[in-house]
């Protein structure tokens, strides 16, 4: 076999990708199968999304576009952090990147030389530590637990950072565990990375699906911080693959050639689609989404509870319950694979996400609707707390 390149062999398979793989393989074969696996929100992209695409296509918007995105998507995020957080950011600093899987790969760029560090928490989004690698860093994984509500303090971040350290990712609200930064604590972890030289990258790729509580933005702390967002979650265009990006102003040119080389452009129809999603009717129907998740939020946390998963605290964002299975087992990888092959139920586990306490954990996500969840919850009744 022809040489490989070595990154290769340290950058692990996206466990979630091959559950929803073998469970597509088993619903194929005739098995009803419950998905609580993936983080992708089981309602098709809003009506006013989809028809605005197709309009821009019979306008012939079939061409590239700028590397940044087109001039009116980036001024419709702007006016969303206007709206949602009263801050005045400029276009300019708006990036259009294609997911915000294309954001972290021009952070990841911009940032890392050979050797470099990131700070992250674990658990954490597997994908983080692996775009480093990708540029010849590495993802410098934290334990955090329960009583940091899974999240990366200031008092953790100087305590853990090293020489090679360059900055800290951090996600709020976070997958796998829902769990929201306050902007206090934003604010102190700004002035430790900033204290060491270091940047601050905040994932917020969630905003918008929060329940009772609002996120703060990084943004409300310093325009300094590198800023991840998507039109995936809240917006429910996954599959559109369109993200964004605020950045410090004196980073614009450098992400914006990276960009030319790396992407040329993002899909110009999905960011046409995307423009419709700021209308007020769209975000209505958005809003009645975010109820949704919430209203499954509230069933699924004290049904887990009741079998007997261990969730320290109910989670204020996202779509996610990160759940200690100790008292059911210490290898997730087998106990999900018993509950998909033998039970019909599919979740990720915490091996995806880390490795601190990684075997006593899985991640549930309530992307399907009421009734598949409950589907599930009996499903899970029956194999682990049997009458």
């Amino acid at each position: 076999m022809p040489r490989t390149a070595d990154r290769l062999r340290d950058i692990a398979p996206f466990r979630v990708v091959e559950v929803l793989s073998r469970a597509k393989e088993l619903e194929a074969a005739g098995r009803d199968i419950v998905h609580m696996e993936a983080g992708e929100p089981d309602f098709a992209t809003i009506q006013p999304i989809i028809d605005a695409a197709k309009s821009a296509l019979d306008d012939g918007a079939t061409y590239y576009t700028g590397a940044c995105g087109i001039p009116e998507l980036r001024e419709a995020v702007a006016g969303l952090y206007k709206e949602r957080y009263q801050l005045d950011i400029p276009a300019s600093r708006i990036l259009i990147t294609p997911g915000a899987s294309g954001a972290l790969l021009l952070i990841a760029a911009y940032l890392m030389n050979p050797g470099d560090g990131m700070m992250m928490t674990d658990p954490g989004y597997p994908c983080n530590r692996n775009f480093m690698r990708l540029v010849e860093g590495e993802g410098q994984l934290v334990a955090v637990d329960p009583a940091d509500r899974y999240q990366l303090t200031a008092a953790i971040a100087e305590k853990n950072w090293q020489d090679n350290t360059v900055g800290a990712l951090v996600a709020s609200p976070a997958n796998p565990t829902g769990e929201i930064l306050t902007r206090q604590q934003l604010s102190d972890l700004y002035d430790i990375t900033h204290r060491h030289g270091g940047n601050l990258i905040v994932d917020e790729i969630y905003h918008g699906l929060t329940f009772g509580v609002e996120a703060p933005s990084i943004l409300e702390v310093t325009d300094q911080a590198f800023v991840i967002n998507s039109f995936s979650k809240y917006f429910g265009m996954t599959g559109w693959r369109l993200g964004w990006m605020v950045a410090p102003e004196y980073a614009i040119e450098g992400l914006e050639r990276l960009a030319q080389n790396l992407f040329i452009s993002m899909s110009t129809m999905a960011q046409y689609g995307a423009l419709a999603g700021f209308e007020p009717d769209a975000l209505a129907l958005l809003e009645e989404r975010r109820n949704i998740f919430h209203e499954r939020r509230d069933y699924l946390v004290p049904a887990l509870r009741e079998l007997g998963f261990g969730i320290s605290h109910v989670p204020d964002g996202a779509f996610y319950v990160y759940a200690d299975i100790s008292r059911f087992s210490d290898d997730s990888l087998s106990f999900c694979k018993m509950l998909l092959e033998d039970h019909g139920v599919a979740v990720t586990p915490g091996a995806d996400f880390g490795h601190h306490k990684a075997d006593t954990h899985v991640r549930f996500a309530y992307t399907t609707s009421m009734e598949r969840l409950q589907e599930g919850v009996r499903r899970l009744r029956a194999v682990l707390a049997p009458t």
